[in-house]
This record gives structure tokens, C-alpha cells and sequence, in this order.
């Protein structure tokens, strides 16, 4: 269930872990990153891509200092147990043991200090894996908890909806393409829901027949547990990578042989409302970075590492979407970049066609049941109480229900990947990657301060100690949730 503090598993090496944080990060976000710097500009979508990927790493130091803090708070009350264990064991009750219990009070109020002078292990060793639900239970007050939650779930349900619409999508664009005898996904073509895709049967009847299956094969799944096995994760891992090689290089050569028919604007500010929300989306890795970073076996420079993974995260970022917006012409990028490529002018390879039309469909799929148990999880943990038990109805049926039927609700009503990544990631997605690691990390430091005296050092603490820092992070989080909501207001209303 989510929040519990569970053991770091295998340990691994930092370099290992940049590998999984960068695997973590770059996903479903990255393949509608195109069509967003498509819409907004080369050079806008730039300055905003850079800006918040320096804005995702000062959030994610501020996560590693609270988890830090959370680990210092959890070792000093085994330390104290083990110390009221040994008082209980020793002789029966004596004057002196009285003065001792109560020099013992007074020393709980500086404790590190001591404890450091003695030459015991670092406090602030990232050793136990705290799940941020168990920050938020650690640091916030009941409200503060519940609203973390209420975030969380959120954006889940964005992520699962984005997922459930991605799949049939896929299926539809490539399966109609075949059905109506064309080569894939024409560059000219303007394709709309009430097109014919096989017989009588329209494209959106297709895309709501693939929903149905999806949601068959995989909603079951909700209903159990499940995990992920390290196998399925380097099966899916490597069919990312050679897919995104795929997708660079064939841009890159058609670029190089002159057939690049992209004239991408320097600013388009109509188009930033959805950019912003890809990019947050893109960057998102605050809510697991507990289950990333603690098996790490030696965190001395893991800052270091962070920012390594984050500069190669932008390079990787600018040369995927650079090369689409070069490539392809703004008007003909779909919500899917892995969709250009399922055209015969752009690959003559059938086999490569299919691989990279239907790429998101073996990736998501795999990832959606995992998604799904974690959301319904979450909502467990949120309506829980201490010594309470659900009945079997509501544990296994009305949990599973309350998590699947709306994601699949949203995308039986659309399929429009861009607007769902963009909102997911400008509402929900600014709450867990900025907001909730601004007040972690601000809380935290107080109750540090409170538990282990003014003068004590966390040695994971964030380089953007000021509070500074976090005020900056919070109006950043409310400009972008505010020039969001006012650029869809506006976008209606000309409607």
C-alpha cells in the first residue's frame, strides 16, 4: 500500500540508478513533446523546456533533503526504543535511575549532537525507503496529508486516462490505415472521427472497439495485485531505446537528404498553454524517487548524479523533439510522434512501420495494470482508518470500479493525447512536482531544527538551502496554474 517504509531491496550502483531515473522520466510524455514544440516555437519551446527541467531538478533535491530528514527522524526513534529496551532489562527502579531517566529527557532535546561526538553512523543515511504518503504522514497535518493524497490520485487518474487513450489510438491510426488499402498515415491526409476506417464502420467506432478490448484484457487487472518484474521492465526498457533510436536517426537522414519539410515559427504563445503541461508531464519523477534512489549503494555525490541525469534528459529531450519539428511539418505532427513513422515516404520497411506504429501499445500496456493497482491503493490508504478493515464488497469491488471506470470514461469521450498530457500535467502534475516538494522540504527542515537542535546538518540537504527557494518554487506553481486556467478560459470564450 502506498507510504509504507519497506526494506531498499537489491542494492545497485549510482550509475545503474541514473540509468533507471533516466528510464523513469523519459516515457509517454516524450513521444507528444514534438507536436507541443511544434505548436509554441523552436525557440520558446526551448527557453520553457531548459527552465523547467532546472525548476524538476530543484524540486527533486528538495524530495532526496526530505527523504533524508525522514530517515534521520525514523533511525533516532529506533535508537530511543532500543534505549527504553535496555533501561526496562537493567535493575529495578533506584534514585539513580530516576536521575538518569531524567538526564535522558533532557538529552531528547539535543540529541544528534551528542550521538554525532560518540562517533555513531550519520542519522541522515538514506538507508530505509520512505514513500512520500509517509513524508506527507511524517511532516503535514491531516488536511495536508489528505490534499497530498487527493494530488496523487489525480494525476494518476490523468496518467491512466492518457493510457487508455493512447492504445486504442494507436491501433486505430495504424489498422484503418491497412484497412483502407493506404501505406500507413499519409502526410497530406486530415483524418477525422467520421472517416471510414473498415466497411461501414467509422474510425471512431474502431478507436471505441480497441477501448473496449483494452479495457477487457487489461481493467482485470485492477481487481488483483500486481508488480512489475525486472524482466518485463528491461523488455519494455529496450524496446523504448531502440524505438527512440529508430525515430532520430530516420529524422536525421530524411533532414540530411533535404526532404525535411518542417518550417517551425520561433514563438507561437498559443501554443505554450499545452507545452507547458508536456513538459511538466515529461519531467516527472518527484512521487518515485523514494523507490529510485534508495537501493543506490553510495550517495557521496548524488546531487551530482541528478544533475547528470537531468542534462542528459534536455539533450535527449531537444534532439528527439528538434529533429521532428525539422523533420515534419507542424500541421502533420499527430499526438503520437511514433505515428509519422507509419508512412511509406518516411520508412519502406513494412516491419519498421508497424514496430514503431504500434510501439506504444506493448510499452503502456504493461504499465497500465501497474498504474492501475497504485491508484487503487492510494485510495485505499486515503479512507483508511487506524484498526479498521474494509468489507470484501468495498476492498475488491467498489475500490477496483471507483479506479478504472473513469479513466476509461474520458477516453471514450476523446482521444486528444496532447490536451490530456497537457492538462494531467498542469494541474496534477504541478502539485506533485512542485507544490508538494516545496512543503516537505520547508517542514522538514523545521522539524529538524525542532528535534535535533538549530546546529545540525543534513548531509542531503538541498544546494537551494534558502527558503528563497521555496517561495520561488510556490509562485512558480501558482503562475503556471493560473496562466493555464486563463489560457483555456480565453481559448473557450473565442470559441
Amino acid at each position: 500500500m502506498a507510504g509504507e517504509i519497506t526494506e531498499p531491496g537489491e542494492l545497485y550502483s549510482p550509475y545503474v540508478g541514473l540509468v533507471y531515473m533516466f528510464n523513469l522520466i523519459v516515457g509517454t510524455g516524450a513521444l507528444t513533446m514534438p507536436k507541443a514544440f511544434a505548436a509554441a516555437g523552436w525557440l520558446v519551446s526551448l527557453v520553457l523546456l531548459v527552465f523547467l527541467g532546472f525548476m524538476s531538478f530543484v524540486t527533486t533535491t528538495f524530495v532526496v533533503e526530505a527523504m533524508a530528514a525522514a530517515n534521520a527522524q525514523l533511525r533516532w526513534k529506533r535508537m530511543e526504543t532500543h534505549q527504553e529496551e535496555e533501561d526496562d532489562g537493567s535493575s529495578t527502579a533506584s534514585d539513580s535511575d530516576v536521575l538518569t531517566q531524567d538526564n535522558d529527557a533532557r538529552a531528547e532535546k539535543r540529541p544528534i549532537l551528542s550521538v554525532q561526538r560518540h562517533g555513531s553512523p550519520n542519522l541522515f543515511e538514506i538507508t530505509d525507503r520512505v514513500e512520500m504518503g509517509q513524508m506527507a504522514s511524517m511532516f503535514f497535518s491531516k488536511v495536508g496529508v489528505n490534499l497530498f493524497y487527493f494530488c496523487i490520485i489525480i494525476y494518476l487518474y490523468g496518467d491512466l486516462a492518457i493510457y487508455a487513450a493512447a492504445v486504442p489510438f494507436s491501433l486505430m491510426q495504424v489498422t484503418c490505415a491497412v484497412g483502407n488499402d493506404s501505406c500507413g498515415v499519409e502526410a497530406e491526409a486530415k483524418y477525422n472521427d467520421t472517416d471510414l476506417c473498415w466497411g461501414p464502420l467509422h474510425r471512431v467506432d474502431a478507436y471505441r472497439i480497441y477501448l473496449a478490448v483494452f479495457t477487457l484484457l487489461l481493467g482485470p487487472f485492477t481487481f488483483f495485485d500486481v508488480q512489475k518484474t525486472k524482466y518485463l521492465q528491461i523488455l519494455t526498457s529496450l524496446m523504448r531505446w531502440i524505438a527512440f533510436a529508430i525515430m532520430i536517426v530516420l529524422a536525421l537522414v530524411r533532414i540530411g537528404h533535404g526532404r525535411g519539410e518542417g518550417r517551425p515559427p520561433l514563438a507561437d504563445f498559443s501554443g505554450v498553454r499545452n507545452l507547458f503541461g508536456v513538459c511538466i508531464y515529461s519531467f516527472m519523477s518527484q512521487h518515485s524517487l523514494p523507490s529510485l534512489i534508495t537501493p543506490i549503494s553510495s550517495k557521496r555525490h548524488l546531487t551530482r548524479l541528478v544533475f547528470l541525469d537531468y542534462m542528459l534528459i534536455l539533450a535527449f529531450y531537444g534532439l528527439l523533439s528538434f529533429t521532428a519539428i525539422f523533420c515534419f511539418r507542424g500541421d502533420s505532427l499527430l499526438d503520437m510522434y511514433t505515428l509519422n513513422f507509419a508512412r511509406c515516404d518516411v520508412v519502406s520497411l513494412a516491419a519498421v512501420r508497424f514496430f514503431l506504429g504500434l510501439f506504444p501499445v506493448f510499452t503502456i500496456s504493461t504499465n497500465f495494470p501497474i498504474i492501475a493497482v497504485t491508484l487503487r491503493n492510494n485510495w485505499k490508504t486515503l479512507f483508511h482508518r487506524e484498526g479498521g478493515t474494509y468489507p470484501w464488497v468495498v476492498d475488491h469491488v467498489v475500490f477496483p470500479t471507483i479506479t478504472l471506470l473513469p479513466p476509461v470514461l474520458v477516453a471514450f469521450c476523446t482521444h486528444d493525447l496532447e490536451s490530456l498530457v497537457g492538462i494531467t500535467g498542469a494541474y496534477a502534475g504541478t502539485g506533485i512536482q512542485y507544490v508538494i516538494p516545496a512543503f516537505l522540504v520547508y517542514l522538514c527542515r523545521k522539524d529538524t531544527q525542532l528535534a535535533f537542535g538549530y546546529g545540525t546538518v543534513n548531509k542531503h540537504r538541498s544546494p537551494f538551502r534558502r527558503t528563497f527557494w521555496v517561495g520561488f518554487v510556490l509562485l512558480w506553481a501558482f503562475s503556471c496554474f493560473f496562466f493555464v486556467t486563463a489560457n483555456i478560459v480565453l481559448s473557450e470564450t473565442k470559441l
